[in-house]
């Protein structure tokens, strides 16, 4: 590849990338003026990311805009680095997700998950006390569950509903409880339940309560994640090699650099 190509195609990248770079740390600065605290949490991660994505962006553009080989250089260790994370995050995303599927039940048309299926990775985070009660205030706040009477106006499409995990494990007893669905966010707690198992006892109408204690609300949470994860995972799998596309491109223009130099 020419001197010419090679650093037009790296000035012109790292620009777009430093573009985006600023669109990212907009949108965490907006995060941290949101009143929702769940989102306020990630403010911190992706201020942090676009800070890096800017400055990886602005050593390769000045790097290829000046001809130099040690911006270059820099610019490549940087990204040599970038690659190596992502590649073993998405590796251990595709493992720590391995495991873990639903279960159907008899005249529903979603699945219902139990915890014990899932990696000890999900288990450990999720069980632990700190962690679950602050995905529990997030989960509380977000409307999944108060959503489900005005989605579903009867019982019929109720039933016929597909809920997604988190509905399915936090906005309703377990089915083996047998309690009977007045609506979609009411249940006869009544009717003694046909199962010992804990959540049964747990679960409550209360929109505060409902079943945010429960073990299958957070399968349903472990459900949710291994989904968003492997989405994460296979995108990180089509940026590595479109990082590596450019990590070429970038040799290609430090080795032209260094020529260009040595010939001066």
């Amino acid at each position: 590849m020419g001197v010419g190509t090679s650093t037009f195609v790296i000035r012109w990248i790292n620009f777009l990338t430093m573009l985006l770079a600023i669109v990212v740390i907009v949108f965490g600065v907006w995060m941290s003026t949101h009143h929702d605290g769940c989102r306020k949490s990630l403010t911190l991660p992706v201020l942090g990311l676009g800070a890096f994505i800017f400055l990886i962006s602005i050593v390769g553009f000045l790097g290829a805009l000046k001809n130099n080989s040690i911006l270059l250089w820099v610019y490549l260790i940087m990204l040599c680095f970038i690659l190596v994370g992502i590649l073993v995050f998405t590796v251990l995303a595709f493992i720590v997700t391995n495991n873990g599927s639903g279960h159907s039940v008899a005249g529903l048309r979603y699945k219902e998950y139990q915890l014990q299926d899932y990696s000890s990775w999900f288990l450990k985070q999720l069980n632990n006390s700190h962690n679950w009660e602050r995905l529990k205030s997030c989960l509380v706040k977000s409307d999944d569950c108060t959503r489900l009477s005005k989605k579903y106006k009867t019982l019929k499409q109720y039933r016929l509903a597909k809920l997604t995990p988190i509905e399915a494990g936090c906005c309703r007893p377990p089915s083996e409880c047998g309690y009977p669905a007045v609506n979609a966010s009411y249940y006869d707690l009544t009717f003694h339940p046909t199962s010992s198992k804990s959540d049964c006892k747990l679960y409550k109408n209360s929109r505060a309560v409902k079943c945010y204690g429960c073990d299958s609300c957070k399968a349903g949470v472990a459900q949710y994640m291994k989904i968003e994860w492997r989405v994460v995972a296979i995108f990180n799998v089509v940026l590595f090699v479109v990082l590596s596309i450019v990590y070429f491109v970038g040799c290609c223009a430090r080795r032209n650099a260094a020529r260009s130099l040595s010939k001066v």
